[in-house]
């Protein structure tokens, strides 16, 4: 089954977009709580926002190369948030959370790319 192309770029697009601003603005709050801990939950969570960030593209987008654009684009985006923290109140630049960041954009389009394939959605 194929499903509508413009259905999928018009339906994911503004959740993505949204997604973006969530995370910029909970990377920029001065202190956010995780709700669990244990070693390693903040880069867990970074990991999984920047995958959802780099796997939503890959269904906002029809064709595979603008979608590979759009979600190389969160790299710099993590980069420049998690810079940004060094100037937030009660927040740290870290190595680190950047790895995660750019580590999450990679499996999401990797997982995206892959479910996109199964689901045959536009040209992939």
């Amino acid at each position: 089954m194929k499903y509508p192309e413009s259905m999928i770029r018009w339906g994911v697009r503004p959740l993505w977009l949204i997604s973006i601003v969530v995370v910029a603005y909970l990377s920029l709050s001065p202190r956010v709580e995780m709700p669990c801990r244990f070693s390693g939950a903040d880069k867990l969570a970074h990991c999984l926002a920047y995958a959802w960030l780099g796997g939503l593209a890959f269904f906002g987008f029809v064709e595979v190369r603008a979608a590979l654009v759009a979600a190389f684009f969160m790299i710099p985006l993590g980069m420049g948030l998690e810079i940004g923290q060094h100037y937030v109140p009660n927040r740290e630049f870290s190595l680190a959370d950047m790895i995660a960041n750019s580590t999450g954009v990679i499996l999401g389009m990797l997982m995206a790319r892959y479910a996109r394939k199964k689901i045959r959605i536009g040209t992939a």
